[in-house]
């Protein structure tokens, strides 16, 4: 398959599924990953399960301490509370996908831009474009947030060995495809602060904080603050129903999707996502929110070839930096 036509396709498929839709109930399943060594065959199982059936998971005995997570989105508010012209020192560069943004992202299921501004870091990218906040203007986040980005890159790699094990790679195969040490390196950590609803306008709710999307990596690990909801998803196989679930944070634990980028690797055996954030609804939490996702997103040199040959090769730089232009795009 056409590697140009089959991206296109993955575009194409978020732009069918704008529209409001409905609300019903789902079952999310949830992974326990104590003990993980000695249980991974049990849990790889779980996470394969809960991928081919709806690709979205939550998971507990995570291994990142509650007082790290807590501690990481105090520090992210340290950065959107900056003036816009401290902020506006660390752009995102055009196909580049780190630095700050406002509402510039267009979704192709909404055409309009998510109610959010959002910091992105790719630590090479970081460095090599200057876009660590200063010290002076921001002291200490450069140092607490690269340790919370290999908290999450740690538990990434884990959940990642599973899927691996299930499709006949070796464990290590996409730690290997994600490394850190290597100038290709693209995961990311990226801090999203949707904008407060006090005081808006009754048009105003009529947007989306994130138009319905699915997202270009391998795996999403989510951090989300209790009673700050918003985030619903719509399984790939039942998009064109526009049935969608509502998935509250939980304290203790962390929700994880599948994106597309695992999705097409594992010979669409794994699915992919479609999920959102609503604006609040009535007598709901209507402050600012702040959600805290990394993405795992193999290196830019990494080969993506299924275990089953269903697409041709194509390198994991090509393929996000497609994704990138097309969802930051001038419309």
């Amino acid at each position: 398959m056409n590697t140009k036509t089959d991206t296109l396709a993955e575009l194409a498929k978020e732009a069918t599924i704008g529209g409001m839709g409905t609300t019903v109930d789902r079952e999310i399943p949830v992974i326990d990953l104590s003990d993980f060594d000695n249980r991974k065959h049990e849990i790889a199982d779980a996470l394969w399960q809960a991928s081919v059936d709806i690709g979205f998971f939550q998971v507990y005995n995570h291994g990142i301490a509650q007082d790290d997570i807590d501690a990481a989105f105090d520090t992210a508010w340290t950065f959107f509370e900056l003036p816009a012209e401290v902020k506006a020192k660390t752009p995102m560069p055009k196909g580049i996908n780190a630095g700050w943004e406002f509402k510039a992202q267009v979704r192709p299921s909404t055409g309009t831009p998510d109610n959010k501004e959002s910091f992105q870091l790719t630590r090479p990218d970081m460095i090599r474009l200057n876009l660590w906040p200063s010290e002076d203007d921001l002291p200490g986040f450069r140092e607490k947030m690269l340790r919370f980005e290999r908290q999450n890159w740690e538990l990434g790699m884990r959940i990642l060995s599973c899927f691996a094990l299930k499709m006949g790679f070796a464990e290590d195969f996409f730690t290997k495809a994600h490394d850190p040490s290597s100038d290709q390196y693209q995961s990311t950590l990226r801090l999203i602060h949707y904008m407060s609803m006090e005081g808006a306008k009754p048009e105003d709710f009529t947007s989306w904080r994130a138009g319905a999307h699915s997202d270009f990596d391998c795996l999403t690990v989510l951090h989300q603050k209790e009673g700050e909801g918003g985030l619903q998803v719509c399984p790939g196989k039942d998009a064109a129903l526009k049935e969608w679930t509502d998935v509250p944070p939980r304290k203790g634990y962390i929700t994880c999707n599948i994106g597309d980028m695992l999705m097409r690797w594992s010979d669409d055996q794994l699915q992919s996502t479609l999920h959102r954030v609503r604006m609040p609804r009535e007598n709901e939490y209507m402050g600012r929110r702040l959600s805290l996702p990394f993405f795992c997103q193999a290196n830019r040199d990494a080969v993506m070839q299924g275990p089953l040959g269903k697409y041709e090769a194509i390198t994991a730089g090509e393929y996000l930096t497609r994704r990138i232009n097309a969802n930051f795009a001038k419309k």
